[in-house]
């Protein structure tokens, strides 16, 4: 049940595929009977297809690689998890659209500066939002201070 771009993880090669990988890995933990697993499967098979060569996407089925699901706590599917450098860097319970994947992969591979982002027919990502300015500060003259509150 995966695209030719997305990988199968299992429980004996998580280490190596995963957390030993040079780039970043989308980890979707699912299981055949998940219904909200099943509708993101072809988002899945299209992220891995736009990204490949700069996020690796593969799948982990919990019912036959308990281990994994344990180590990592998943106690809900689907369940996303963004490795980098063997680490999770990012993770989202349930079910997401595509834009909600970019996004988190977007975030990651700028992060790593070597390469352009994914070329695809989607438009660019938005650039990052400056800083929020705090409101201005309100002041009143103070003639219209009452007279109990001036010191």
């Amino acid at each position: 049940m995966a695209g030719d771009k997305t990988l199968t993880f299992t429980d004996a090669s998580f280490d190596a595929d995963v957390l030993k990988s040079e780039v970043p890995v989308l980890v979707d933990f699912w299981a055949m009977w998940c219904g909200p697993c099943r509708m993101m499967s072809a988002t899945i098979d299209q992220v891995a297809t736009e990204y490949s060569g700069k996020v690796k996407v593969g799948k982990l089925d919990v019912d036959t690689n308990q281990a994994t699901a344990m180590r990592y706590g998943i106690r809900g599917i689907p369940t996303l998890l963004l490795f980098k450098g063997g680490k999770v860097v990012d993770q989202k319970v349930g079910a997401i659209g595509k834009p909600e994947f970019m996004k988190m992969l977007d975030a990651q591979i700028s992060a790593l500066n070597s390469q352009p982002a994914a070329a695809s027919s989607q438009p660019p990502a938005a650039s990052p939002q400056p800083p929020a300015v705090p409101p201005p500060t309100v002041t009143s003259p103070p003639s219209a201070i009452p007279e109990q509150v001036k010191s």
